[in-house]
């Protein structure tokens, strides 16, 4: 499942993984599964067609993520390998950091760090306009609740399970 709420400059995408790390740090192995949501640059092509057509649109450049993960094989609720990645090199997110106020309060700590896209940006050294705050600001509580139903979705087994048939390792809607 992939909800985007897009803005002007940024978007926010948020979607059920299941994932399992190939280079595990000590005390991550094992598949995990939740719901990543990423703050990323949208853009929006040329015309295509008449002054009628519908506009294009690009979700671009991750510029910050938030996976809020649990272990497959763990309590639900436990959110034992939530983390962040307050930065990227291009595509490739910065390494995990695990913080403790995100484990203890997942939907709480990304409501105030969606609420702050100003910080976000500053601590991720993107380059984009933050013209979007306020807008972003307005949207949390949705986007929030979006998080809040992805999750339990994928505790019920609806979502973030693993591929069927495959030796893959990473199973996500899109992101």
């Amino acid at each position: 499942m992939l909800y985007v709420y897009g803005f002007e400059r940024i978007c926010v995408a948020v979607s059920d993984i299941y994932f399992v790390d190939p280079q595990p740090g000590k005390g991550q192995e094992g598949a995990e599964h939740g719901v990543r949501l990423e703050v990323r640059a949208i853009e929006e092509g040329p015309l295509k067609g008449t002054i009628y057509s519908a506009r294009p649109i690009s979700v671009e450049q991750p510029i910050w993520r938030a996976d809020l993960l649990e272990s497959v094989d763990g309590r639900p609720g436990s959110f034992d390998r939530t983390h962040h990645h307050p930065t990227f090199s291009g595509w490739d997110p910065g390494p995990r950091v695990f913080a403790k106020e995100l484990s203890g309060d997942p939907l709480g700590w990304l409501a105030n760090r969606l609420s702050d896209l100003e910080g976000v940006v500053k601590e991720a050294q993107a380059d984009v306009d933050t013209s979007d705050a306020e807008a972003l600001r307005e949207a949390v509580p949705e986007i929030v609740d979006t998080v809040e139903r992805l999750l339990v979705r994928v505790r019920a087994g609806e979502l973030g399970t693993a591929p069927e048939g495959a030796s893959g390792s990473v199973r996500a809607s899109w992101l």
